[in-house]
């Protein structure tokens, strides 16, 4: 799928915001410490995803109630959905010069019922001309998302049977129906609740 970057200018993708707040102390110091080990875009991008993938559990699968949105209320408090985890990764990619951005996915249950909307990230790394799409959710038996770059290895496919569908834009920021939901829920269930079902 050809991705669309929704704002033409490249510096959008490198911004700071409410949500994807980079120059937030928590951010700045894991993306120094990351780079600490790499020395690469290309190996610092491999290992952020790792960091984001494997190091903050995905809230639906640990339990945990709570909401956070803000990238760096995911890095300090170690949870989040595959919204806020996507903040927290694009925070991390931002933070060390590498143009990143949000892309989403409308999925169902297995019988077509139950249609959300799911959250992924977009990267550009130096002397590429393409975005990359990376699905920093978690793994769990069933789900195995990993960093490729040639060949996307999301957690979920998608199934146009179903009505699921791929939208191809790279947004700069969350897109306002997500955001909303996420800044406005008291907990997750209220979340699941209010999470856009469609973009």
């Amino acid at each position: 799928m050809q991705l669309i970057q929704q704002n033409p200018d490249v510096r959008a993708y490198l911004a700071s915001d409410e949500a994807v707040d980079h120059w937030h102390r928590l951010v700045r110091e894991r993306a120094d410490a990351l780079w600490s080990t790499t020395g690469d875009a290309y190996s610092y991008a491999e290992a952020a995803f790792v960091f984001v993938r494997d190091t903050i559990p995905h809230s639906a699968d640990s339990g945990d109630e709570r909401v956070a949105w803000r990238a760096s209320d995911v890095l300090g408090t170690r949870n989040g959905i595959c919204h806020a985890k996507s903040h927290a990764l694009v925070a991390l990619l931002r933070a060390r010069g590498i143009p990143a951005g949000l892309c989403y996915q409308s999925l169902a249950d297995d019988d077509g019922s139950n249609p959300l909307v799911h959250g992924l990230t977009a990267l550009r790394l130096p002397g590429r001309d393409r975005w990359s799409r990376l699905d920093p959710r978690g793994n769990k038996p069933g789900v195995d998302a990993r960093f490729d770059l040639a060949e996307e290895r999301l957690a979920f496919p998608v199934r146009p049977e179903l009505g699921e569908a791929d939208h191809p834009e790279v947004y700069a920021s969350p897109h306002p129906a997500v955001l909303t939901a996420l800044r406005e829920s008291a907990d997750r269930q209220d979340l699941w609740r209010k999470l856009p079902t469609a973009l």
